[in-house]
């Protein structure tokens, strides 16, 4: 496993040491990303012989060197759709708690382990206050999370179980945000909050490892990938730059199209309109819990990283989230997230507008399972029938 060579800023490239816990770039509150020496590890002896194991661990050689806080998250199958082969689905609902949240949260809980970090507070749409909980248990560090009343069921029951802090706020993902920003001082938390600490995304960079290995080291036409705070999307990019740099992958990287809900489009809306980094979007509402994020922190890496791959950015409503979910479960037999299913609705759209052909080879991944969204499938479907 490498050390880590330094912390360097998304935004204005000013690097640090990761000797000491650390939340965002001191001079212009930008997001840090991990920087290796991966001088070692260059060359396809290296891939091939990669760890056997069915985690995201497997990657140890571009993961930081510390004990790993494992669930055995990741490497999480990948199916091609039974109406196109050319559509793959990468199945995240198969991590411990369900969603691909747990890798983040892996790697995150690992390095506050390995810090000595005793308390974590976290602000969330519900996955990754689940996630915080459980691995926050398996590290032996009290969690406290804070999550808007109507998050599903799911999640709240997760935190009650995994013997979490967890407080039901009136209001949006922001508002938690808010509260975790005004008492972590006075309460000794450190913030795990989305892109304000740099080891969530190496955990979820693994995604873009593992999916191109699934597809014999070679990348897809393009990704949709489910867009709330965006930390999936940023850390597959930031996987294949380093795939590319270590000899592991060559081509053109695919498309990345982040995929939003109509009531929650903040990215969309300032994709659509030529800018750099988003506003916060009023009177936020979907059903789709993760995409509920009005105004996420790296914002402006999402928006870079589409623009440089030739993607795009695109938004369903609810009652077409709700009918790409009916689609693929009769269909296909599978039940996707609601955020999952924005993806695939997007990918009907963008099949329909011509930006994709059916010859493409795309890979869709739904963040989680629809088993975690009984209650809100109920909402959903309710409201889809009295339209």
């Amino acid at each position: 496993m490498p050390k880590i060579a330094f912390l360097e800023c998304s935004r204005c490239q000013h690097r640090e040491s990761a000797d000491v816990p650390r939340t965002v770039c001191p001079v212009c509150a930008g997001t840090f990303y991990v920087r290796y020496d991966l001088s070692e590890f260059k060359g396809t002896a290296v891939r091939d012989s990669l760890p056997q194991t069915d985690s995201m661990w497997r990657y140890s050689p571009v993961l930081p060197d510390a004990l790993p806080v494992t669930l055995a998250e990741g490497w999480t199958p990948i199916m091609a759709s039974r109406r196109n082969p050319n559509v793959l689905l990468k199945e995240e609902g198969a991590n411990p708690t369900g969603t691909f949240k747990a890798r983040g949260m892996s790697l995150c809980m690992t390095m506050m382990k390995h810090y000595g970090v005793q308390k974590v507070a976290v602000p969330s749409a519900g996955n990754a206050g689940g996630a915080c909980a459980a691995y926050a248990a398996a590290a032996g560090i009290e969690a406290h999370v804070f999550m808007p009343q109507d998050v599903p069921l799911a999640n709240q029951v997760e935190c009650i179980a995994y013997g979490a802090h967890m407080t039901l706020v009136d209001g949006l993902i922001s508002d938690c945000a808010k509260i975790v920003a005004s008492r972590k001082e006075e309460e000794g938390w450190f913030d795990v909050s989305t892109l304000k600490e740099p080891f969530r995304v190496e955990g979820k960079k693994t995604m873009g490892y593992e999916l191109v290995e699934q597809l014999g080291w070679e990348y897809p036409d393009a990704v949709f990938y489910p867009t709330g705070g965006g930390v999936g999307l940023i850390g597959m990019w930031k996987a294949f730059l380093e795939m590319e740099e270590l000899g592991w992958v060559s081509g053109k990287r695919p498309k990345m199209i982040a995929c939003q809900a109509a009531g929650c489009e903040p990215v969309t809306k300032a994709y659509r309109e030529g800018k750099d980094a988003s506003e916060m979007f009023q009177n936020a509402h979907t059903l789709a819990s993760g995409l509920r994020v009005p105004k996420p922190y790296g914002d402006y890496i999402i928006l870079d990283v589409v623009r440089e791959s030739g993607g795009t950015v695109i938004s369903q409503t609810d009652n077409e989230i709700f009918a790409s979910i009916q689609d693929w479960g009769r269909n296909e037999g599978i039940l996707l997230s609601p955020e999952g299913a924005a993806a695939t609705a997007a990918y009907d759209r963008l099949i329909e507008n011509g930006f994709l052909k059916k010859t493409d080879r795309v890979v869709i991944f739904n963040t989680g399972t629809g088993n975690k969204y009984t209650d809100v499938l109920n909402v959903m479907q309710r409201a889809h029938h009295a339209v």
